[in-house]
């Protein structure tokens, strides 16, 4: 069964979490941000420690670990009536984050469209991220050399994923406007979808 999904793709800081939170808040939208499922993670557990370590750098957890927690919080919320896939659009955040982790989940996700949020202005990203930093008590998000590089790996390795889904499916979102004006972006796309 592939489950019916949109994918929120943009550098850190651009607004991905900001606008799934409020579309998973909408009834048949079922947000997943594979950051903030990493972040809830006990540091003490396997998966949590390979996060600290990853994360704490500025680097993505590799791609095994992440597909496999992704799997399991699905899982998760389908058994306990959260997700249901038969109805809800699934809202991606931060997976597949690379071409191999598309690569992976090509028999499982049925992507109908992808929202990339752009942003003009790299030291507006830094600060927004630095303010999440300190708002959300984001420890990866608290160093700016690990700012810098998370924004430097995000242009390596999350961009072939655009490539590999195809440009029919990219709908730019202006992530410079306001957090309302970008949801309605979003809606007007995702209406058609």
């Amino acid at each position: 069964m592939k489950y019916r999904s949109i994918l929120l793709f943009g550098a850190p800081g651009a607004g991905k979490g900001t606008q799934g939170k409020i579309l998973g808040a909408i009834p048949h939208f079922f947000h997943c941000a594979c950051g903030d499922v990493f972040r809830n993670l006990r540091h003490d557990s396997p998966l949590g420690k390979i996060f600290i370590q990853y994360s704490s750098r500025g680097q993505l957890v590799p791609d095994e670990p992440t597909v496999e927690l992704w799997r399991d919080f699905i899982h998760h919320n389908t058994k306990i009536g959260r997700y249901k896939s038969e109805q809800d659009l699934l809202v991606l955040d931060g997976i597949p984050r690379n071409r191999a982790q598309a690569e992976i989940l090509r028999d499982t996700l049925d992507v109908a469209g992808i929202f990339y949020f752009k942003c003009a202005d790299e030291e507006k990203l830094v600060d927004r991220i630095q303010r999440r930093a300190l708002k959300e008590t984001r420890l990866d998000d608290a160093n700016l050399q690990v700012i810098r590089d998370r924004l430097t790996t995000y242009v390596q390795e999350t961009r072939p994923v655009l490539e590999f889904y195809g440009s029919q499916l990219v709908h730019e979102i202006n992530a410079d406007q306001t957090p309302a004006k970008v949801l309605a972006d979003i809606l007007h796309y995702a209406v058609k979808l």
